[in-house]
């Protein structure tokens, strides 16, 4: 019961906002619902702070606020994402792989961009693409590809190596731009790429190409881009399990 109540007082907090009617002064119509959602969404998803170390707790404390300043950065064309920090973390082969943790408030806007571009997408890609895709999971890959291996007696196994830190923004932008015309997305999507990385340090790196492992919005458009004629193609005998690993 005490749970059922604090889900009850979440609603109620955010509830007269969402009824709130969409200023005919803000250039981008992006719903309320949409980003009370993607913060649901983010929520379940939980992870780890970014640059300001701020977690989901921390910003639940001022929640109506926060979501407002995300809906009305993002609607007026102002929001701008801050710095992705940094994570090395272990690799088998003795190497390391860099990830990028976004902000709590830039994961939920990446998400409003996640909703409002999937379904623009995901008609395009082959059916054997599993990776990062709705309602499919590695896991369904590995079914197919055992009910394949009775039928082929050969496997084809290949890497796009450094294709997260060495992908041309441009590449990645067409690509979008191919699925959609919502000038929204197109900005935002673009200051992402461009968005800097914050090393242990405080470094700032700025980047001209490549986009980080970590954040929401960087497996649709890298499936977006490989999704591009003559970039790269698949057929009935090879499963797409894409970046997964």
């Amino acid at each position: 019961m005490e749970r059922r109540g604090c889900i009850d007082r979440l609603y109620n907090l955010v509830n007269h906002l969402w009824e709130e009617p969409l200023s005919k002064a803000k250039p981008f119509s992006i719903s309320k619902r949409v980003v009370f959602e993607a913060y649901k969404r983010v929520k379940t998803n939980k992870g780890a702070a970014g640059v300001d170390e701020e977690s989901i707790a921390d910003f639940e404390i001022n929640l109506k606020d926060n979501l407002y300043k995300v809906w009305n950065r993002m609607s007026s064309g102002s929001y701008f994402p801050p710095p992705v920090r940094a994570v090395d973390i272990g690799k088998k082969d003795g190497g390391q792989r860099r990830l990028g943790v976004p902000t709590v408030s830039d994961r939920i806007a990446q998400m409003v961009a996640k909703m409002y571009f999937e379904p623009e997408v995901e008609c395009h890609f082959h059916p054997d693409s599993y990776g990062y895709r709705p309602k499919k999971s590695a896991i369904e890959a590995v079914g197919v590809a055992r009910q394949r291996c009775w039928r082929y007696d050969w496997v084809l196994d290949l890497d796009i190596k450094g294709f997260f830190d060495n992908i041309d923004h441009e590449l990645m932008l067409r690509a979008v731009r191919k699925h959609t015309d919502c000038k929204w997305l197109l900005l935002y999507i673009e200051r992402w790429l461009k968005a800097p990385v914050q090393l242990k340090d405080g470094t700032l790196v700025n980047r001209d190409k490549g986009s980080p492992q970590g954040s929401v919005m960087t497996p649709r458009t890298q499936k977006a881009t490989l999704n591009l004629p003559g970039q790269l193609g698949t057929n009935g005998y090879i499963i797409m399990l894409d970046i997964m690993s």
